[in-house]
């Protein structure tokens, strides 16, 4: 996957899923997600946007999902995107049964720690991939590959996070 800095599998790995579980991702772009989480044995579905092969089209602010409906919820470089990460969290809560995780690798202008525990998470593992994502970054401007979005001033760290819905 090319479209973030993070590490997909890590991330996975990290969740310790059950086989089996339902996993949604979030802004599953082309849904090279979607397919990785297909191969490993988990139930696996995506939304973005844009519809693609195994993604459908969807609002990740307010999908069309029934509550408590997944085990997990994956979102790489995504909730930044929306513009309300505190929005997209709290959807993700909503969609997640008690106990789901949250797996999300992302971009982040404050402690990441308060927003989810004001969606309802208690997280329970934090990776700083921030110099990963500047490579990234720097990489994709000088290949002419970067995406263009607005970025608030300040300083921007990139976290890999897993946590619970409480």
């Amino acid at each position: 996957m090319t479209r973030h800095p993070g590490d997909t599998r890590r991330l996975i790995d990290l969740a310790d899923l059950q086989p089996g579980a339902r996993v949604l991702d979030l802004g599953a772009g082309d849904g090279d997600g979607v397919r990785l989480l297909r191969s490993l044995d988990y139930d696996a579905a995506g939304i973005d946007r844009i519809a693609a092969e195994d993604v459908e089209q969807g609002d990740l602010l307010h999908t069309t999902f029934a509550s408590n409906s997944f085990d997990a919820v994956m979102s790489e470089c995504t909730f930044f995107l929306t513009g309300d990460v505190p929005g997209a969290m709290r959807e993700s809560a909503r969609i997640l049964k008690i106990g789901g995780k949250l797996l999300l690798a992302d971009i982040f202008f404050e402690d990441p720690e308060p927003l989810l525990e004001a969606a309802g998470f208690r997280l329970i593992h934090k990776e700083d991939w921030t110099k990963a994502w500047r490579e990234y970054y720097l990489r994709s401007i000088w290949e002419g590959t970067a995406e263009v979005c607005p970025v608030p001033k300040g300083k921007s760290t990139y976290w890999m996070l897993i946590a619970r819905k409480d």
